[in-house]
C-alpha cells in the first residue's frame, strides 16, 4: 500500500517541477538580453520525465514512480519579433540583419502544457487520497 503513495508522491513532485519550468518559460517569453546585457534570446526549457525513483531506499521503490530526468533547452528556431533596423538589439549582419530577435516560447503552448500538468497533479492527488482511504478501511477491518 505504501508503494502507491510513493508513486503518487513522485508524480506530484514531477508535475510541480514541470509547472515551475512552464512558469519560468512564460515569465521569460520577452527576454532577449542575457545577464551581461548582450542579445541572447531566452530559449524555452523542456522537462524530461523518466520512470522510477532514484531516491528510493529499496530496489522495488526505485522501480516505481517517476522522476525528472533532465531539463533541456528547446532547439526549435527563435522567432523574429519585428523588423526594426534602428533598434539597438536588432541583428547587425547576416540573414536576419535588421530584425529584433524573439524567444521560442509560445504562450499558448505553455498554457496548454500547464493545464495538462495541473490535471496530472490533480490525478495524483486523487490517487493518493484513494490509497489513504483504502489503508484506513483495511485498518478498520483489522480492529
Amino acid at each position: 500500500m505504501y508503494g502507491s503513495l510513493d508513486i503518487s508522491t513522485s508524480g506530484m513532485i514531477a508535475q510541480r517541477t514541470r509547472l515551475q519550468v512552464i512558469a519560468a518559460n512564460i515569465a521569460n517569453r520577452n527576454a532577449i538580453l542575457d545577464s551581461a546585457g548582450n542579445v541572447d534570446p531566452y530559449r524555452r526549457r523542456i522537462i524530461g520525465l523518466a520512470p522510477g525513483d532514484p531516491t528510493a531506499t529499496t530496489p522495488e521503490g526505485r522501480a516505481m514512480g517517476v522522476h525528472v530526468a533532465a531539463i533541456d533547452l528547446d532547439s526549435s528556431p527563435l522567432q523574429m519579433a519585428s523588423y526594426d533596423p534602428e533598434n539597438p538589439h536588432a541583428y547587425k549582419s547576416g540573414p536576419n540583419a535588421g530584425y529584433v530577435p524573439g524567444t521560442n516560447v509560445n504562450p499558448v503552448w505553455e498554457q496548454v502544457n500547464a493545464m495538462e500538468a495541473s490535471r496530472a497533479y490533480e490525478a495524483n492527488v486523487v490517487a493518493a487520497e484513494a490509497a489513504k482511504t483504502m489503508m484506513g478501511q483495511a485498518l478498520r477491518l483489522l480492529a
